[in-house]
């Protein structure tokens, strides 16, 4: 085990790792022209990646292996690799922005897992520390999971989009169950302790019976009345949401190679507007909390309601039955229509005390 075998073995171990590199970057820059490889068949590959890892790490099973053995594993590794690479490029064909992005995550993991996992190799070669051999395994076990991972990557743009918009689905009812947290201030003006509750020892710091949960939170009247109506928007919202989910979901049969991306173009303008939906939903979610900032509502429910039109425009285009959706953008333009009635009397009712408390006081 001679330092010159060493020194060898960690420049091919360079050599395949600036290869790699180098491929990743063309197929970065580089639109996909050949025919469409199905994921199932990255799959498969990423199977036989799993395979070359289980070898590796076997080879540091009993008896330390020679340079010789540990070059040869590391070639074939790396030979499986680039093959996985090349190919998985070619399952991007036809893909949107969505599914490129999901397709590109996965395949950059299982590159990074396998980096280290034959840098681990090659440290081995050498090292005196039996112990160090106890790590492999940990390595390989990375391996198997970014390639048993890959089986969760969507197969096609629908099913990308789908997941996507369910994200955005998870946002609003996080939304909606923050916002039915939310309480009516105390009317209760005592709110102290009993005589019999045992006093704090001096100097204690007090709490007040404060949580930072509370702080905050407790709403007057008014205030409650705008969360109730900002409840039902996102209730609504997430009715549609789901429901645009469903039309989508039921697209698969829609998706062909041979309509020049005109669908997907159209899918990923529906996931855009469905995340722009979600963004005000967080917004009025956040404007309800004392002081409550009520411009801001207001300009998120206009938002909201120019999205929601875009949505049922965009599904109208497609040849699919859109009548369950309208069915849903019809109950939530009802719904923002009248928070936006109750605003604008809040708004109005507001401006006209503070000019009779003006005239009192000029009195």
């Amino acid at each position: 085990m001679g330092k010159a075998e060493k020194e060898q073995l960690n420049r091919a171990l360079t050599a395949h790792l600036n290869s790699i590199h180098e491929t990743l970057q063309m197929l970065d820059q580089t639109p996909s022209s050949m025919e469409k490889v199905t994921w199932t068949h990255i799959i498969q590959l990423g199977d036989q990646v799993s395979k070359q890892a289980t070898i590796a790490g076997m080879l540091w099973n009993g008896e330390s292996p020679d340079a010789k053995q540990v070059e040869e594993t590391m070639n074939s590794f790396f030979n499986v690799l680039q093959g996985f690479l090349l190919l998985s490029h070619g399952s991007s064909v036809g893909a949107g922005p969505t599914l490129s992005s999901s397709i590109h995550e996965s395949v950059k993991h299982v590159v990074d897992c396998s980096f280290r996992l034959m840098m681990e190799h090659v440290s081995l070669y050498g090292s005196r520390n039996k112990e160090k051999k106890l790590s492999i395994p940990q390595f390989v076990g990375a391996v198997w999971e970014a390639c048993s991972a890959l089986k969760k990557v969507p197969a096609t743009n629908v099913i990308a989009i789908g997941r996507a918009m369910t994200q955005v689905a998870v946002s609003v009812k996080d939304v909606l169950r923050e916002m039915n947290e939310l309480k009516p201030a105390s009317s209760d003006p005592g709110n102290g302790t009993s005589d019999d509750t045992p006093s704090k020892a001096e100097g204690e710091p007090e709490d007040d019976g404060l949580s930072d949960d509370d702080l905050g939170s407790d709403l007057s009247p008014e205030e409650m009345k705008v969360a109730q109506l900002a409840q039902g928007v996102v209730s609504e919202t997430l009715a549609v949401i789901k429901e645009l989910i469903r039309t989508i979901t039921g697209m698969l049969k829609l998706e062909t190679p041979d309509d020049n991306g005109k669908f997907v173009d159209s899918l990923e303008k529906l996931l855009k507007i469905c995340q722009g939906v979600g963004a005000e939903i967080d917004e009025i979610g956040a404007c309800l909390y004392p002081p409550q900032e009520i411009d801001a509502i207001k300009l998120a429910l206009e938002k909201i309601s120019s999205n929601i039109n875009g949505i049922q425009q965009e599904v109208e285009s497609f040849q699919t039955s859109a009548e369950p959706l309208v069915e849903v953008c019809g109950g939530l333009r009802s719904v923002l229509k009248q928070m936006e009635s109750e605003l604008d009397c809040f708004t109005t009712a507001e401006l006209t005390s503070k000019i009779q408390d003006v005239a009192v006081i000029d009195q």
